[in-house]
């Protein structure tokens, strides 16, 4: 089943541009960055699991570019621009090879199963 987004023909004429326009230089930010390194990890301060994610990148001996946008109380209206492009809702993002593979805990599966390692060959 496809991921459900609300079509454009049930938003209003007047709201779409700001709909499709909300918050996107983050948006390009992090495909741009998605597209240029091999693993990138999209965080937050104070967050543990953006850090538990570097850990386990590291620890595998995996090279990864890492973004962070703000704390808890900062900059939070941007990320939830980012939780709307990808449909994920918390952080870390990790991408791999420019696809969404989850957060630190899907990470740490991917890392064990050995399948980070072929998406990364």
């Amino acid at each position: 089943m496809p991921r459900q987004v609300l079509d454009e023909a049930h938003i209003h004429p007047a709201i779409r541009d700001r709909v499709a326009h909300h918050h996107e230089a983050i948006v390009r930010e992090v495909q741009a960055a998605a597209a240029a390194h091999p693993v990138l990890v999209v965080g937050m301060a104070v967050n543990p699991f953006p850090r538990k994610a570097r850990r386990l990148l590291d620890a595998a001996g995996a090279s990864y570019h890492y973004l962070s946008y703000g704390s808890y109380l900062g900059r939070w209206r941007p990320r939830t621009a980012l939780k709307m492009w990808t449909g994920w809702p918390t952080f870390p993002m990790v991408f791999v090879r420019g696809v969404l593979i989850g957060g630190a805990d899907d990470l740490a599966r991917l890392i064990r199963s050995g399948e980070l390692t072929s998406m990364l060959a």
